[in-house]
């Protein structure tokens, strides 16, 4: 039954558009949305943001990046950079 569905699935998948199945990924994050506090602190330099219904995501290239409450653009290093859910 496993198997079966899967193989559903997949064949669905493989009939969508690239486009469409960026769509559904995305729909599907929209769900993974939640608050979270954001803090930087390297040395005696500190600062936090505070993200309501957003999400952090993560490069390849070791930075952390997301839309802070007041509508601005954040990029902070992963090595100096705390994530705390609430």
């Amino acid at each position: 039954m496993k198997l079966l569905t899967l193989l559903a699935i997949l064949t669905i998948l493989t009939g969508c558009t690239q486009d469409k199945q960026n769509q559904l990924s995305r729909k599907l994050i929209e769900f993974l949305d939640g608050n979270y506090l954001v803090t930087y602190a390297n040395g005696s330099v500190t600062k936090t943001w505070t993200i309501k219904n957003g999400k952090v995501t993560t490069t390849d290239k070791g930075y952390y990046y997301f839309w802070d409450e007041k509508k601005h653009y954040v990029q902070t290093p992963i090595e100096h950079t705390f994530i705390e859910e609430f």
